[in-house]
């Protein structure tokens, strides 16, 4: 076992810090998803990458920065989730859990076959200077691409958190998330409100898989992998809280990154996998299970 000094201990601590920020980010739309319609979707993965996707061919045909084409991107991907939402999963909403789960694993299957036929299986990068470029803080160097995914993460976050708690559709999603029969009841359309949730869910995916996208390759079936992190950060910050994902994202980012350091990169994604089990069994209303929307 390899024991860091300092000014990697340092290092380790502030990347994983940092790399928290794109961790949360990629993980947003499945606490929104969870926290308002309770459906664990198993899709989130593949609207990452269709994002991570789009992206890269913005990129290659029309050559402009592909954050400024999340402009676009973001809205097709959240377009595409309201369809989804709308037509596949909301007539399943009253048959229970089972029926929506089981179609979000579909659409992933569907999703991945879906990307190879049109994009082929090649491994991608969304090829930017700033995706490699590393930058000095202090004695430290961090990726910069990190530094941007983490203002990127506290921009969407507040912008989120501004939603849902100053605005009347963000009271109509508390409402339906807390009794969807109330709030019908009192004019809320909990049908429409629940497919814009899945809407805003899918766009803020399609955020995450551009920069992740920049960051790491990617290929049709990485969005299972980031599926699997973005529970991990649902489980650290509390199951449906959109306040602790960002806690969570960024608890996993530094456990991985110090572990990394510690036992080599190696054990980076089964470090991150256990810590996620021991939380699970542990306390499975998460770290910051204190946490509201």
């Amino acid at each position: 076992m390899y024991l860091p000094t300092a000014t990697a201990t340092e290092q380790a601590l502030l990347q994983g810090f940092l790399l928290g920020g794109l961790y949360a980010l990629t993980a947003l739309g499945l606490s929104l998803v969870l926290g308002v319609l309770r459906i664990i979707n198993l899709a989130h993965g593949e609207f990452l990458i269709l994002g991570a996707f789009l992206g890269y061919y913005w990129l290659q045909r029309t050559g402009v920065d592909p954050l400024l084409g999340l402009v676009v991107v973001a809205p097709v991907v959240a377009g595409v989730g309201f369809v989804v939402q709308r037509w596949a999963l909301s007539p399943l909403v009253r048959h229970g859990d089972e029926p929506a789960l089981l179609t979000t694993f579909s659409l992933s299957i569907i999703g991945q076959n879906l990307f190879i036929i049109l994009f082929t299986a090649d491994s991608r990068l969304i090829n930017r200077s700033y995706g490699f470029r590393a930058l000095r803080i202090g004695a430290v160097s961090v990726p910069e691409i990190y530094l941007i995914s983490f203002a990127a993460a506290l921009v969407i976050f507040g912008a989120v958190h501004l939603l849902m708690q100053h605005s009347a559709f963000g009271r109509q999603v508390r409402a339906s998330a807390e009794d969807p029969v109330a709030a019908a009841v009192v004019g809320v359309r909990v049908r429409r409100v629940h497919a814009l949730t899945f809407a805003l869910a899918a766009g803020c995916a399609a955020i995450g898989g551009v920069l992740a996208g920049i960051a790491f390759s990617f290929d049709a079936t990485t969005g299972t992998s980031y599926l699997l992190t973005g529970f991990a950060v649902v489980v650290l910050g509390g199951l449906g809280s959109v306040a602790g994902t960002l806690g969570g994202g960024i608890v996993l980012g530094v456990v991985e990154s110090v572990g990394a350091a510690v036992f080599g990169d190696g054990y980076l994604d089964f470090i991150g996998l256990m810590v996620f089990l021991v939380i699970l069994a542990l306390r499975p209303q998460g770290i910051f299970g204190w946490a509201r929307r």
